[in-house]
């Protein structure tokens, strides 16, 4: 081994030998109730984080997430019920926060939406492959390119 080389492995070992190696602790659940961190949970499987790409709340670790899901956390302490809670937050950041809008006139397209663009392209495929087959195939050549073409080819279109 090079010297260099040999130094390089030599203050490598010598980190990876003396770096203590991470230490964890059992988790700590947030509220003194664990009913009702069950329940915070749940409600916050719920609901999407605004900030994340389709995280829900529980699953977030965004600052946004973090603070709505303490905010689930204090409505129901409070004594408010689950739905309460979602009514709460629908109205404050709308549909978007549920994972399951409901079926109404500003989410239709949520829910048609997907089915139509396959419809589309189902269509459009069906329309190329049609067009495809009833098209005549012309060729782009001569017919003395075409001739030559077909000699080298070994093809016979004297048939």
């Amino acid at each position: 081994m090079r010297p260099r080389a040999a130094w390089i492995v030599s203050l490598w070992l010598a980190v990876v030998i003396t770096t203590p190696p991470a230490q964890s602790g059992q988790a700590v659940p947030v509220a003194a109730d664990p009913a009702l961190e069950a329940r915070v949970n749940a409600l916050a499987a719920e609901l999407r984080c605004l900030v994340c790409q389709n995280q829900s709340l529980a699953d977030s670790h965004a600052e946004l997430a973090v603070d709505l899901k303490n905010q689930v956390r204090e409505q129901l302490r409070a004594g408010r019920s689950e739905s309460q809670v979602v009514e709460y937050m629908t109205q404050r950041y709308g549909d978007f926060v549920l994972y399951r809008p409901p079926l109404k006139a500003s989410t239709v397209l949520l829910w048609v939406g997907p089915l139509l663009l396959v419809l589309m392209g189902a269509g459009l495929l069906w329309r190329s492959l049609r067009s495809a087959r009833s098209a005549p195939r012309a060729s782009s050549l001569d017919p003395a390119e075409q001739a030559r073409a077909d000699h080298l080819l070994g093809i016979d279109r004297t048939l």
